[in-house]
Formats: C-alpha cells, structure tokens, sequence
C-alpha cells in the first residue's frame, strides 16, 4: 500500500533566484506547516510533503488538515495543497486542490494525459500508439512494456498504475541540508557550545527525524511523550500527548491551588489501574479516615493485592480532598505516604472506607 501523503505545491518558488529570496520564502512555507505537522519533507525547490494518515486523525479528518494548512500558508505565498496515495498522485491532487480518497488514486491518475509522466520522447511514442492518458498506458501489459519502453519506461508504468508513488528523480537531492544552510544565514547565532559529536543541536535533530520516521510507520499516536499538568495524583498529573502536536505554551493548572495534592517528590511508578490493598493498626484493626480527614489508628501493616502483611515504619498524611463537591458526581477522597519494612514507600489512595496503593516511590 503506497504512502497517504499530504503535498503542499508553490507555484511562484518552484524555481531557485540567485539571491535566494523565494527559498527563503520556501523556508517560511515550510515553518507555517511544521506548525501542525513536524515530520515536513522538502521535496524540491516551492513542493512539500508530509505522511497524513497521524496528522488527520489528529486534526479531525484529511479535508480539515487540507484546510488548515492552506489557511496557515496563505498569507506566505500562493500555495496549492492535496493530498492523494504516493507522491506523484499527491503533487497532481495539489495542483488540482484535491484530497483524492484513499484507494481511489489510479482511478484519478487514470484520466490524465500521458504528458505528466514528465518524459516528452515517452508521450510523443505513446501518442503515435494511440494511447493519450495514463489509463490507457497503464492497461498495457507489464512485460509488453519493458520490452518495448524498457526500465524507465516500466516504472513510470508502474506510477500510472498506481503500483508505485514516486518517478525517479523527482526529488531533489540535498534539499534539507540547502534549507538548513539558509535557515542558518537568516537566524541568529544562540551560543549553544556543541559537542564533540555535533553539538545539542544535531542530536536533537536527529533524535527529531528519528521520531518522525517512527510516526510515519505508526502513525502520529505511536510516539507518545510526557506533559505535565495540574491535578491531585500523580496520575492526573501527567498525560500522554503526541510528539510534535502543537500545544498552547504554559498550563496555568500547574499553579492553580490543588487542595489534597500530595507534596514532593513524585513516586517512580504510577499503578494503573491502582492495586487494591489493606491497612491495619498493630492490634489488626482496620485503620480509615474519619469524615474529618484524621486517621482513625497508626497505621501499623499494609497487605497490596491480597499479599502478605508488611510492617509500616513511617507515614505521613493523611492529604483529603473533596472534588466536584457541587454536583452528584462529588468524591470525597484522602492519600497518604507510608514507608515500608526494607524502605519501600506507597502511596495510597482511601475512598468509601476502601484502600488502594496509587504509586510506589523508588
């Protein structure tokens, strides 16, 4: 199956100038994208493209990410944006401000003349044969037309067949390290000391088209990373988000005030969902918070998930809360720290007279 990809065509950059004005240009075009989709790879000199399949799900379709990237580099240049299986069909579907449903581009390939296949001596023979759009070559047996048009001709056969995505040379070579060298003129020194091997900065750039690489096999929710925001648990303190998905820059829940959020330092694991436990006093009683948010007993032995009874050492809390206390769905919750025989420490979550470990501290 050939890559979905999204293209994004510059009619007016298509073309290098000697002072570099329209690559630079170019540059802001792919800045504006990389906005919503990082993983941005410069074809050639004003064409883009970038693998849609992650981006669309997480912009809520192919059609809104079409119009989000069009809308973000409009006031750069004159742009054309679609998308379509494989490169070749992708440029054709931008020139057209087309998304061609997946599975459906040799079908939209099918009724463009031979002439796109970008080979003049091909289309001037084919035209001679009788045979005027790409559906009509791509009918030809495979084995007819590599002997009759040989290797080159069989693959671009084989793009109007929409067996494969991409001609031969249609990418430029060294195209990202010709932007990065302008990028570099047009930005100002940070004064970053690099490396012995290439400096913060190319690993980081690195480690970047690594990633990008993965989120092109998995999809934009195969690589995940850690965001930290406000909450009470160590759980509703950090979420998954996507790499590379844009966010709005600082949380105010981070300093909002979180009565019954437990102090640091944060636990090593998070147990999700928590293991159930027991607590005790030294007499074997069981130990719960009152409605005034005291415990009732020293808490003597703690049992996680059924186990055997492990002797407390220290505790410290017990931290209640009171959520969402105006509506039906109110909890009425406590946490507290406890230190274990052999210096293993727990946190524990109290609801309903129920106890349950939430994390365990390294």
């Amino acid at each position: 199956m050939m890559e979905r990809l999204l293209v994004v065509r510059c009619p007016e950059l298509l073309e290098e100038d000697e002072g570099g004005a329209l690559l630079r240009t170019f540059i802001r075009v792919l800045a504006a994208v990389e906005v919503y989709c990082p993983w941005v790879q410069p074809v050639r000199p004003g064409i883009c493209s970038l693998p849609a399949r992650g981006p669309a799900r997480y912009f809520g379709g192919e059609q809104a990410l079409v119009d989000l990237v069009t809308e973000a580099t409009a006031a750069i240049a004159e742009t054309q944006v679609g998308m379509a299986d494989g490169l070749f069909g992708a440029v054709l579907a931008a020139r057209a401000a087309l998304v061609v449903p997946a599975g459906t581009t040799p079908a939209f390939l099918a009724l463009l003349p031979v002439t796109t296949l970008g080979d003049p001596d091909l289309a001037e023979l084919l035209a001679r044969l009788g045979l005027r759009t790409l559906g009509d070559f791509a009918a030809l047996p495979e084995r007819h037309v590599l002997g009759r048009f040989g290797a080159d001709g069989a693959l671009r056969h084989r793009v109007a067949r929409g067996e494969t995505g991409e001609l031969a040379g249609f990418r430029q070579s060294g195209m990202d390290r010709h932007i990065q060298r302008h990028q570099h003129g047009d930005r100002p020194a940070t004064g970053t000391q690099g490396g012995f091997w290439g400096g913060t900065s190319d690993r980081d750039a690195r480690a970047a088209r690594t990633l990008a690489d993965v989120q092109r096999l998995l999809g934009a929710d195969g690589v995940l990373r850690i965001r930290l925001q406000g909450g009470r648990s160590p759980a509703e303190r950090s979420r998954l988000v996507t790499w590379g998905a844009r966010e709005t820059p600082g949380d105010r829940t981070l300093d909002a005030p979180w009565p019954g959020q437990i102090p640091p330092p944060a636990p090593a694991i998070v147990h999700t969902p928590p293991l159930g436990a027991e607590v005790v006093d030294d007499a074997g009683e069981p130990v719960v918070v009152s409605g005034r948010g005291l415990l009732t007993a020293t808490p003597g032995r703690l049992s996680v998930a059924g186990g055997p009874w492990t002797a407390v050492t220290a505790w410290a809390g017990p931290w209640p809360a009171e959520e969402r206390w105006w509506s039906r769905a109110r909890r009425r919750t406590a946490r507290m720290q406890v230190v274990l025989a052999g210096q293993d420490a727990r946190l524990l979550l109290t609801e309903q007279g129920r106890w349950w470990v939430e994390a365990t501290y390294g």
